[in-house]
């Protein structure tokens, strides 16, 4: 007598559809930083203000993409995610809409933050939905397809920013996110289909609090994802740099500006393809080392190519592009490490990732205004992020995976204790 095993219920959603609606939430926050860098050199002319000032605009973005994760990501474990997604992107376009109508710089700074709040949602509750419903290589599999489409709009993002700048001015740059907004509150109310049951005990201050206090007290959490808030946060810490080394010490336009940065992103997503094919051979944590090898390529280049000569196109971009080449390599892997414990919180845990990440690029941004000079900010902070990258990486390959790593929210399981 052949005894079967039990059939797993099928999943909601596809891989193919949750990668790609994922991608498309994911997107909205980078793309809309982005889109905006080659406006930053003119809008200090526009309003009579210092690149400082400028730089403002990005540091307010920052603060509400990465504060406002630690709310949204669990209440979206309480209210569910679908309805979290769609307030989040009404406030996005709302902040879209104060922006292209600024009559101040304050005024821009404070849209922008608005805009930040909005974009929140997408790096927070679309892992949150990956866990939902993949673990292990399926959730590996699906970072990196987000990744892959994520290096396609910001490639384009900078490059269609500074067209429309020139042809149109810096207000269209703020119609086109607008648009953008749009079309993702339709996809997300068309085509995603909610993935967790609603229950409002999971957003009482008493359970928040006990979530968030087992997630920083974990250190395998900590550890992965402080390997992401090294590789990944410095995404957002060279958008805050690269315009003003480029555009201004370099000499590029605007137009030029956008066109260079394709070399930035095509980097990324030149390596999430080389991914894609090597994990069908190999696990995606043993992709992590290549990954660290080239980013510490990346980091010796820029520190020993900017601090002893003059910028030119190819001393910031070639060692750029080995940078975002192999934190493409750590992304699968980490992403999925970061949230493998916490299947019955995962919004929370992604939030806190996610706040760890942009946090970290926060951080840099920030250190960068204090540095002054671009190209020795971009030339100390970014291999700085580099090197927290690999030390995090050494502690938590010594760690062992956590009991709920491959434990499913739908399984018949308890919930995991605090600090499992």
């Amino acid at each position: 007598m052949n005894i079967q095993s039990p059939k797993l219920p099928a999943p909601l959603m596809s891989e193919r559809r949750v990668s790609l609606i994922c991608a498309l939430i994911v997107v909205l926050g980078p793309s809309s930083l982005v889109l905006f860098t080659p406006a930053m050199p003119e809008l200090a002319t526009v309003f009579g203000v210092s690149e400082s000032a400028v730089k403002m605009t990005l540091i307010s973005y920052f603060v509400g993409f990465a504060m406002t994760q630690l709310v949204c990501g669990p209440v979206s474990d309480g209210l569910g995610r679908k309805p979290v997604i769609l307030f989040f992107v009404i406030i996005y376009a709302l902040g879209s809409c104060a922006s292209l109508f600024a009559p101040t710089m304050e005024w821009l700074i404070a849209a922008r933050f608005l805009q930040g709040i909005g974009a929140s949602a997408g790096i927070a509750i679309s892992r949150a939905i990956v866990r939902d419903m993949f673990t292990g290589e399926s959730s590996a599999r699906i970072m990196n397809t987000i990744g892959m489409i994520m290096g396609v709009a910001p490639a384009l993002a900078p490059t269609f920013g500074g067209i429309i700048l020139e042809l149109f001015g810096w207000q269209a740059v703020f119609f086109v996110m607008l648009v953008l907004g749009i079309i993702v509150a339709v996809s997300v109310k068309i085509f995603l289909v909610e993935t967790v049951t609603r229950d409002l005990s999971r957003i009482r201050p008493k359970s928040l609090f006990r979530s968030y206090n087992s997630l920083l007290r974990h250190a395998y959490f900590m550890s992965s994802s402080m390997v992401l808030a090294g590789s990944m946060g410095a995404f957002f810490t060279m958008t805050t740099i690269l315009p003003f080394v480029l555009m201004n010490r370099v000499g590029l336009s605007p137009t030029e500006f956008g066109i260079g940065m394709l070399a930035h992103s095509l980097s990324f997503f030149t390596g999430t393809i080389v991914v894609r094919y090597a994990l069908k051979k190999f696990s995606a944590a043993s992709l992590v080392p290549v990954g660290l090898v080239s980013v510490s390529i990346g980091c010796i280049m820029l520190a020993v190519g900017l601090l002893f000569a003059e910028p030119t196109y190819i001393s910031v971009m070639a060692p750029v592009g080995f940078y975002v080449f192999g934190a493409a390599f750590i992304m699968p892997a980490m992403s999925t490490a970061s949230l493998a414990g916490f299947p019955h919180m995962a919004g929370a845990a992604s939030a806190l990732a996610g706040f760890l990440q942009i946090g970290g690029g926060l951080a840099g941004g920030v250190m960068a205004v204090l540095v002054g000079d671009p190209v020795v900010a971009l030339a100390t902070v970014v291999p700085g992020m580099g090197l927290v990258s690999a030390v995090s990486w050494l502690i938590w390959r010594r760690l062992p995976e956590p009991v709920f790593a491959k434990v499913l929210p739908m399984d018949e399981t308890p919930a995991p204790p605090p600090g499992a």
